[in-house]
């Protein structure tokens, strides 16, 4: 027996194995999906869309006998429009929306919202704008894994979202004032046979106008059960009393499965999880980036996608961003002297940290003995985000949309 060769087919062997240990959690990611060239028999393709709002088998485009006939739709201030409602198990694949009126008074005044298998509360209800991936109620030209916009003027999402029983879309016009134009066409598959693997796809909004002094901002407030966190993208309106100064010294903190006081995962920067460093100008690329970054504005937007790192949670999950900024220690100091609202954390002096914070105390950082160098400081401003996330339930404990005066409250376009 050539000794060789039985230690080359033992290697092999042991390959095939490994291989299979590392591809078979990347197939278990995208159960949905087969090779390009495989027919598959567990579902048939439907199209939600004005010509076939019921996505029935032969019933598309039948209104100007068989020309363009009902390709938009207008709606009414207070109005809600179903664009989608099916029945039987399904995934929706991809959705287009284009507006004819993208304002961001308007891409925060549309309100989205996704109902699964019955639920009578929505597990999305978000403003329109926001949730297709750019913050601040804007609209920008990117693409990536989740969303895209080719010319700033449509609306994509590829994100899979699959429904056991029902699945309703629907938009609701909360302005004063009628919307001519929505085209739209959501793509989904029904399938056959359900996946207890399968979860449902959820999203929440919020914002605080004016965080408070020590405070985490939730980008997603706690939530139960068992699922995975695709990500959030955050806006923020940086409050002109701190000047021009950083205001993204601030953490994203997960709290999952039980955590208590501290959490498991824990970044070291707003602009660093979002893989860039030492600030954030524009860029996108497929799992972050920054669609605004406007200093004459003091407006940001950006995002994060944890696509190819998933954080998944077996009981909960909370997830927060530090509301901090930094800059000299004496340009921070001379805003402390006039007032402004801080509260110095740390000093940077380019040999080691040195933490400052006491909850019960605050420094001052013009006392003698203190290092020179970059401070930290915690400080209040203008915050909002959507997250995303997949939960093994149709719905979630989340509170409601908040009312329309906070989703408009001093809002501007950044761009």
């Amino acid at each position: 027996m050539n000794i060789s060769k039985v230690i080359l087919s033992i290697s092999k062997f042991f390959l095939l194995i490994l291989l299979s240990i590392v591809l078979l959690p990347l197939k278990a990611q995208q159960p949905h999906t087969n090779n390009l060239y495989e027919f598959d028999n567990n579902s048939t393709t439907r199209w939600s869309s004005f010509e076939n709002i019921n996505a029935e088998k032969g019933k598309g485009g039948m209104e100007n006998n068989g020309a363009k006939g009902h390709p938009s739709n207008g709606i009414k201030p207070g109005e809600t429009k179903v664009l989608m409602h099916a029945t039987g198990a399904g995934i929706v694949n991809r959705i287009w929306i284009t507006i004819n009126d993208r304002s961001p008074e308007m891409l925060r005044s549309l309100k989205l919202e996704m109902f699964w298998d019955g639920e009578s509360k929505p597990a999305v209800s978000v403003p329109f704008g926001d949730f297709f991936g750019v913050g601040l109620g804007q609209t920008a030209k990117y693409h990536n894994a989740f969303f895209a916009n080719p010319e700033g003027r449509s609306f994509l999402s590829f994100i899979q979202m699959p429904f056991k029983k029902e699945a309703r879309i629907q938009v609701t016009n909360e302005s004063g004032k009628r919307l001519t134009h929505l085209f739209f066409d959501i793509n989904f598959q029904k399938i056959n046979k359900w996946n207890d693997n399968y979860l449902y796809f959820h999203s929440f909004w919020s914002r605080d106008t004016a965080t408070t002094l020590g405070e985490d901002f939730k980008l997603l407030p706690q939530v139960t059960g068992k699922g995975r966190f695709l990500g959030v993208n955050v806006g923020v309106n940086a409050n002109p009393v701190y000047n021009d100064y950083w205001w993204g010294e601030g953490e994203v903190k997960m709290y999952l499965d039980g955590d208590g006081k501290f959490p498991t995962l824990v970044g070291t920067g707003a602009e660093d999880y979002i893989g860039t460093g030492w600030g954030q100008g524009e860029f996108f690329n497929d799992y972050s980036g920054c669609l605004a970054a406007n200093k004459d504005n003091l407006g940001w937007a950006f995002y994060r996608y944890h696509v190819p790192d998933p954080v998944y949670f077996k009981k909960d999950i909370k997830v927060t961003l530090q509301q901090m900024g930094g800059n000299k220690k004496e340009l921070v100091s001379a805003l402390q002297n006039k007032g402004v609202p801080l509260v110095p954390v740390a000093i940077d002096d380019l040999v080691k940290i040195n933490p400052l914070y006491k909850k019960d105390s605050l420094v001052r950082l013009d006392t003698p003995g203190l290092p020179e160098g970059f401070s930290n400081f915690y400080r209040s401003d203008d915050v909002s985000a959507t997250a995303y996330f997949y939960l093994d339930k149709p719905s979630d404990e989340l509170p409601p949309l908040q009312p329309l005066s906070i989703r408009l409250y001093k809002l501007k376009d950044n761009h």
